[in-house]
């Protein structure tokens, strides 16, 4: 039963990716069709990472009362609705709308998630979760490219992934009963042990604020290349949109393909120093794309994912290591809340100084905010070594 129920988790993995390369890899044709302005695709990101912050302070309460099986189920049906929405939209105003269930959906279902591999199951499952996500990522560039490419039509996108969510949702129900057999084994082995601390608390506990930083920087990074690689390569580069496309897509296959590594490696090398190696491959990704070459920005966008993607599922699976079990639920919470600050703020910040400067931009921001994460990556691993 576990061992489906692990399954059923990785299956909701991808519904949680597919929406979020979506808008990223539509909007040169988006705005396009529309005669919006290139930065405007930053109000839609950032209402999507409202919501999602919203749903990640809320999720110990959503799931205490509703269980992590009604939240799954109800988050996935929220970004399902949100996409279909997204395909008849023809304004900026609707799509802004649609943005905040798609938000909405993500938070909780992503807390929860998270939280209960970390706790129930190793390192090489936390980073096999993520290639599911990697899975759904990648996925949503590809169907997009294949439509832009035969129809030129970024509606009917949206409306394919709507029904590979609506799919998935039903698959979620039809299994809503595993969750309750599961419910006891999971309250006994774990749930006696948490207890919830205050915002405050948790910012006073050594290393969250850098740690915290990194996942700030590290979500900032791989969600400023997701939503404006297309753009900076049609722009920039002079790329046919739907080959801009496929480079979106090579991008989450390296994410992916990262996450896979770092889940073979996760046997014999510690998370702290996967990490480290992963940052290396990131930082040689953006230098390749300082160069004028085409063929080197399409290398460098891929390794900026190989090298990104093990980051995240990583410092999720230190978080009961570096801070304990009993508070590894509410810290969670909080390094979630502000990852989806990063993937707000950070590429919105990209959008302004890309209208401003232009899309040639890019790699100057991606460096700056490189050298910031190794900053702070520096500072926690020192904290961490001073405690043990």
């Amino acid at each position: 039963m576990a061992t489906l129920l692990l399954l059923i988790i990785y299956i909701a993995f991808i519904s949680l990716g597919i929406p979020d390369s979506l808008f990223g890899t539509a909007w040169p044709a988006i705005y396009s069709e529309l005669a919006l302005p290139i930065s405007y695709g930053s109000f839609v990101t950032i209402i999507i990472s409202c919501g999602t912050i919203i749903s990640s302070l809320l999720s110990s309460l959503l799931l205490s009362r509703f269980g992590t099986g009604i939240i799954c189920i109800f988050s996935t049906a929220l970004t399902a609705i949100a996409l279909l929405m997204f395909s008849f939209s023809n304004n900026l105003c609707l799509l802004c709308i649609c943005a905040l269930p798609l938000g909405l959906g993500a938070g909780a279902i992503d807390i929860a998630l998270n939280n209960y591999v970390t706790l129930h199951y190793s390192a090489i499952h936390m980073s096999f979760l993520h290639c599911f996500y990697g899975i759904g990522v990648s996925a949503s560039p590809y169907i997009l490219s294949r439509i832009i490419g035969t129809e030129g039509n970024w509606h009917s996108g949206y409306q394919v992934a709507a029904s590979i969510q609506f799919a998935i949702l039903l698959l979620l129900i039809a299994t809503i009963a595993i969750w309750g057999k599961m419910k006891i084994s999971v309250s006994t082995t774990s749930a006696h042990h948490e207890y919830t601390l205050s915002f405050r608390k948790m910012v006073r506990i050594t290393g969250v604020k850098e740690i915290c930083c990194m996942f700030i920087m590290s979500c900032g990074i791989e969600y400023t290349c997701g939503n404006w690689c297309s753009t900076f390569l049609v722009e920039n580069k002079h790329m046919p949109m739907a080959n801009a496309a496929q480079v979106v897509m090579l991008y989450y296959i390296g994410l992916t393909l990262g996450r896979f590594c770092s889940g073979l490696l996760a046997v014999q090398i510690h998370s702290w120093e996967i990490i480290r190696f992963g940052e290396i491959i990131l930082g040689f990704g953006i230098l390749l794309i300082f160069m004028p070459s085409l063929i080197t920005s399409v290398l460098g966008f891929f390794l900026i994912g190989f090298g990104n993607g093990p980051l995240f599922p990583n410092l999720n699976y230190l978080t009961p290591e570096n801070f304990g079990e009993n508070i590894s639920q509410s810290v969670m919470g909080i390094q979630m809340a502000v990852s989806y600050l990063g993937i707000m703020l950070i590429p919105a910040l990209f959008g302004i100084l890309g209208q401003k400067f232009g899309m040639w931009y890019l790699p100057f921001f991606l460096i700056f905010s490189y050298f910031v994460l190794l900053t702070a990556h520096s500072r926690a691993k020192h904290l961490f070594q001073s405690d043990s």
